[in-house]
């Protein structure tokens, strides 16, 4: 199985490990974009030729009170209508109209943790302050609109490593190393490159979409070590998501998260993260015909001033 990593892992070296990865200014001192610049024109052309049968795979959660959120941190969305039939009942005319609104966290379902989310020593990615981000304005320079703005479109690949352990889900204290994501590789025969969108399969979801057990999924969280933000720089990956809530491994019943990896990538490297994908039939097909690569998209919703954004995301193949 996994490799478990206790709090006395040596996260406190993040900060190197960030500081060489880091690619602020790379793109010019406004850049607010990060690692999404990986994605040009030509990869999108590129990415269209993966669609050859097309079958579309709809990787969110619904969105609804009876949703994954546990209401520690964040609730669930709460959906009210503003008019129903019922309300325009008895019109000559027989009309009928029906409207609605909701209120939810941002990132209370599958969702994009944007370059605003998370930073350390006072500033986020590219230098910005973190004073940028008020109470009132939101997140004034790294707004998640902006990456909206790019699409978040591509070619995405998925790596199981629940299938590569051999299980349905992994464990709570399995940790992935950067040798799982290159043996995932290698078992599935695909390679991810420059300006791919990489999807990684833990399984954990199976707690919420199978077993219908939000408390199960929240308690422990399986996921990457820290030192795999070099194996992502290196293949110059354009956005990292799981099925997990956090991408990175965070131990069950404890809330006091030093959030290495979620550090390097974000705030160093400038990379947005996907969380709480459901990817079980997706990855049902993908062991079927042997084909781990798919036309990816995920816009999320243009939230001015927002750190995270929620999403539907979309593998079509």
């Amino acid at each position: 199985m996994g490799v478990h990593v206790h709090k006395a892992d040596p996260a406190g070296n993040f900060r190197e490990l960030g500081k060489k990865l880091s690619n602020w200014g790379r793109w010019g001192d406004s850049d607010r974009l990060g690692t999404l610049n990986f994605i040009t024109a030509e990869h999108l052309v590129a990415a269209g030729r993966a669609i050859r049968t097309g079958k579309l795979f709809d990787l969110g959660i619904p969105v609804g009170l009876q949703g994954i959120q546990l209401g520690v941190v964040r609730t669930n969305p709460v959906h009210l209508m503003s008019i129903t039939p019922l309300d325009l009942k008895g019109r000559s005319d027989g009309l009928i109209v029906a409207d609605d609104y909701i209120f939810m966290p941002l990132q209370s379902v599958t969702q994009w943790d944007g370059l605003g989310h998370v930073g350390y020593d006072g500033l986020l990615y590219n230098n910005v302050p973190a004073e940028s981000i008020s109470t009132m304005g939101g997140s004034t320079v790294l707004s998640i609109d902006q990456i909206a703005a790019k699409g978040i479109a591509g070619r995405g690949v998925l790596l199981d490593v629940a299938r590569l352990r051999g299980v349905d889900r992994l464990d709570p204290d399995d940790v992935i190393m950067p040798r799982d994501l290159d043996a995932a590789e290698a078992r599935q025969n695909v390679r991810v490159g420059s300006g791919d969108i990489l999807i990684i399969r833990t399984g954990w979801i199976r707690h919420f979409v199978v077993d219908r057990s939000a408390a199960a999924y929240w308690n422990g969280n399986p996921g990457l070590h820290h030192s795999c933000a070099q194996w992502l720089a290196e293949r110059e990956v354009a956005a990292t998501a799981s099925d997990n809530w956090m991408v990175e491994f965070a131990p069950a019943n404890t809330q006091d998260f030093s959030l290495p990896f979620h550090s390097i990538v974000i705030r160093d490297m400038g990379m947005t993260l996907g969380e709480i994908f459901d990817l079980e039939k997706l990855a049902q097909d993908c062991a079927y015909d042997g084909v781990w690569e798919f036309f990816f998209t995920a816009p999320p919703l243009k939230v001015t001033g927002g750190v995270g954004a929620a999403i539907t995301p979309l593998a079509i193949k």
